[in-house]
């Protein structure tokens, strides 16, 4: 078997780690500066989530033609510097829900190229591996961003702030080091493209179970970490940002167990297998909001995780490499975030509304693993029963 091309990939992971670190670093400055005004339970934390993904559901039929246009590690650069730029803005003053908007602008930009450049890369019997160590290394920069984030946020909020622009600013420099990989070249009236790629993606049994999967995952996950937040002032008795991200480094450690087994449990021959996973996750959510202590619920976020990262990892090197072969890898991807970030939006605007109408937290939590595991049976239901091959064009 051919072996992955790990200097590239190596180099690859390293600015994905450190863009991933502030990513969670920023978010968890952000928190601890609502826990210090007393909003943990209300409206404001949720919202914040809100603002982050207007930029990336409004810009999604144009970041793809981005990503292909120009050559990837440049997007890179221009995502992350957006996203410098949205935190600079926190330090001097600026309302976090107004900059942090700008930082899902990043954000993105950001994201067709992080994933598109994949293909680009490595073979396509090598994605589902690829996939594997990206989002594993990007899990344990999660957990660092959350943890350290946190703990520095709650002693000062400035030098937080300052060691996210640090991260994002050597992500930058790492992102140069990247090949110069050629540009596939963007298409005029992106938004009728975007509309009929759409389309055909949702023809195809493999892609629309895939996409419509990869969404329902991010959509649950973006609900869960903010509903964590409520749920573990109210039930728990957390009040702090490094508290709570303490917590949530279970999910995370999870996630990173599942995505290392998926390559072998679930290939993307086998992808109807993803299914299963992601009612496992269903369950674990809605048992998640009967647990009455940490030590409980630090064992059930982490098997929710697992499941997870089962679940979304051959979803993923699907989406990838239909996209890639047959419209781009940037412009899959785009068609991806817009669908995921659209969850994400609808999910948690939702929350922030029944977290305005003080919504109990353990309630939202068990409405969300029948929703996840209702919503797996609708878009598994014409999935195909005998492994298939990936299609060359959609």
């Amino acid at each position: 078997m051919k072996s992955l091309p790990t200097q590239p990939l190596h180099t690859l992971m390293a600015a994905q780690f450190l863009t991933a670190f502030a990513d969670n670093a920023i978010l968890f400055t952000a928190i601890a500066m609502a826990l210090q005004v007393g909003m943990a339970s209300g409206w404001y934390i949720p919202a914040l989530q809100s603002v982050f993904l207007i930029a990336p559901v409004l810009l999604a039929p144009w970041v793809g033609q981005l990503a292909d246009a120009w050559p990837k590690p440049q997007v890179l650069l221009a995502g992350n510097l957006l996203k410098l730029l949205g935190t600079a803005l926190i330090l001097l003053g600026t309302d976090p829900l107004l900059a942090y908007a700008l930082v899902g602008a990043g954000a993105a930009v950001y994201g067709p190229a992080k994933y598109g450049i994949l293909p680009e890369m490595v073979g396509s019997n090598q994605l589902v591996k690829a996939n594997a160590l990206i989002e594993g290394s990007t899990i344990v920069a999660i957990v660092l961003g959350t943890l350290v984030g946190g703990k520095l946020a709650d002693h000062s909020i400035d030098l937080a702030l300052l060691l996210i622009i640090a991260s994002f600013a050597a992500s930058i420099g790492i992102a140069l080091l990247l090949p110069r990989l050629p540009a596939r070249g963007a298409e005029p009236q992106p938004l009728r493209h975007f509309i009929g790629r759409t389309r055909r993606f949702l023809q195809t049994g493999r892609a629309r179970f895939s996409l419509l999967g990869a969404a329902l995952f991010w959509g649950a996950a973006a609900v869960l970490r903010v509903a964590l937040v409520g749920w573990a002032a109210l039930v728990l008795g957390m009040n702090s940002s490094a508290q709570i991200g303490g917590l949530t480094l279970w999910l995370a450690l999870g996630v990173v167990a599942g995505a290392a087994l998926a390559p072998r449990l679930i290939p993307a021959q086998l992808l109807r297998r993803a299914r299963m996973a992601a009612y496992l996750m269903g369950a674990l959510i809605l048992l998640l909001g009967l647990m009455q202590n940490s030590a409980s619920a630090a064992i059930t976020l982490s098997l929710i995780g697992i499941s997870g990262g089962l679940f979304l990892v051959p979803l993923n090197a699907t989406l990838q490499e239909i996209g890639h072969r047959a419209i781009g890898a940037g412009n899959a991807v785009a068609i991806q975030n817009f669908f995921e970030n659209l969850a994400m939006l609808a999910g948690v605007g939702l929350y922030t509304w029944a977290a305005a109408q003080q919504a109990n937290p353990a309630i939202a939590l068990g409405l969300l693993g029948l929703t996840v595991m209702l919503a797996t049976l609708v878009i598994a239901f014409h999935l195909p029963r005998v492994p298939e091959p990936l299609p060359e064009e959609v």
